[in-house]
């Protein structure tokens, strides 16, 4: 079945994905190639929880992702799904490490009626059968801790997943389960992690757990993990599910002993005019450093850069103590601000100056006026000139003057006298 994009890009196949709560899911993104599925004929085949095998599709069966099959076991057969076919199962095997020595075991035949009956009946006794034999293993002072049963598909065999810390004599067990249960026993010891991953659950980040999801190599985890990353060594924050270290300590690690490279020793005292400052903690991936005071508890504390603390280290090794640890800050001049109003001021066209190529400027003289007024506005730009300049001893203007007055007057507006007839003397 295909789905289209909404975006008309092309189309989503369905058949590489799982049911979600199936675990160990794999993807299989060529499943949408033609031809894809015939380019190999060895196939995965799924079992209870994580236990996964690789058989070979001897009779040409048409299997697709999500068919049950019955496949071959020893003794009898098993039943499991089909999870992976095609071209990405030579690289799935190749990263889980299987062994290209090993016999491959064949596929069968698809799951008939029959053996879906058996296969129902057998799996209805697995917990009982884990209780009880946890009565038994206890009765016969063993330290050990079975923690699944799993039976064959055609109910011949049973195999019982076990924890010990220490190396278990389980010989005897052996036999009082096998006269017990009159199945074939099989004994398989897994680790703390590998209990989880069967088991499955959510992790404190909110989702499924890696070790049932993807994680098939389980790599081990120290508390110096913790340390890079500055975690916290609290028992009950770092262990899992498992009540081992948590597996996700180790993805970051690297990034964090890079990150680490850019900060300078926590040995190093840092010494200003202030006192000496002693490191308290670092925010590692944004280069953030804090320092105390005080070498043994929080005093004082003060939040700089790796790139300043580094400055400061290198002013102490020339015998220089800087004021404090913060960089001066150069203070910045504050904005000029615009006056609005300034745009409808009389005066704003006393600043437009024009060069006479001398150096001494001077203004064009502009005319504001109504229906009876006229004023005309007039500045010399050598700044040299008394303002009495133009005036005689009485204080009347001088004859030049008024013609350097009529010259500056417009010539496209006729000429009008304010002052008043004065009337005839009489004799």
């Amino acid at each position: 079945m295909d789905y289209k994009l909404n975006n008309g890009s092309g189309k989503l196949c369905c058949k590489g994905c799982s049911r979600q709560d199936n675990k160990l899911n794999t993807y299989d993104w060529l499943a949408d190639i033609p031809g894809s599925s015939q380019e190999s004929d060895l196939v995965e085949v799924q079992f209870k929880n994580t236990r996964k095998g690789y058989y070979l599709n001897s009779n040409d069966l048409k299997l697709e992702k999500g068919d049950i099959v019955a496949v071959e076991s020893t003794p009898g057969h098993d039943i499991g799904t089909v999870t992976l076919t095609g071209r990405l199962v030579p690289l799935q095997m190749r990263k889980t490490g299987f062994k290209p020595n090993t016999e491959i075991k064949r596929v069968y035949r698809k799951a008939k009626t029959v053996d879906m009956d058996k296969y129902n009946e057998a799996k209805a006794k697995e917990h009982a059968t884990m209780i009880r034999s946890r009565l038994i293993a206890s009765s016969l002072d063993l330290h050990m801790k079975i923690g699944d049963v799993e039976y064959q598909g055609d109910g011949n065999k049973a195999i019982f997943y076990y924890i010990a810390d220490e190396r278990v004599d389980f010989r005897q067990l052996i036999k009082v389960l096998a006269e017990t249960f009159r199945v074939r026993i099989e004994m398989k010891q897994i680790g703390a992690r590998q209990e989880a991953g069967r088991i499955g659950g959510i992790g404190p980040c909110g989702r499924e757990l890696c070790c049932a999801t993807w994680m098939t190599n389980f790599v081990s985890v120290s508390t110096n993990a913790a340390r890079l990353q500055d975690i916290s060594l609290n028992p009950q924050k770092l262990a899992g599910q498992c009540a081992k270290l948590k597996c996700c300590m180790n993805y970051e690690v690297d990034g964090y002993v890079e990150a680490q490279k850019c900060l300078p020793s926590r040995e190093i005292e840092l010494e200003t005019k202030d006192g000496n400052f002693f490191f308290f903690k670092a925010d590692i991936l944004s280069n953030q450093i804090t320092y105390s005071t005080d070498k043994n508890f929080a005093a004082n504390l003060v939040t700089i850069s790796g790139k300043r603390a580094f400055e400061i280290i290198n002013l102490n090794r020339k015998g220089i103590k800087p004021d404090s640890l913060h960089e001066s800050e150069k203070k910045p001049e504050p904005p000029k601000s615009i006056d609005l109003l300034d745009q409808e001021s009389l005066t704003r066209f006393d600043k437009r100056k024009t060069g006479n190529g001398n150096g001494n400027e001077k203004t064009n003289p502009k005319v504001i006026g109504n229906e009876n007024k006229k004023v005309i506005l007039k500045v010399i730009g050598n700044g040299n000139e008394s303002p009495n300049e133009n005036t005689n001893e009485n204080g009347s203007e001088s004859g030049n003057a008024h013609k350097s007055k009529r010259r500056k007057r417009p010539n496209n507006r006729p000429q009008q006298r304010n002052d008043k007839p004065q009337p005839p003397k009489k004799d």
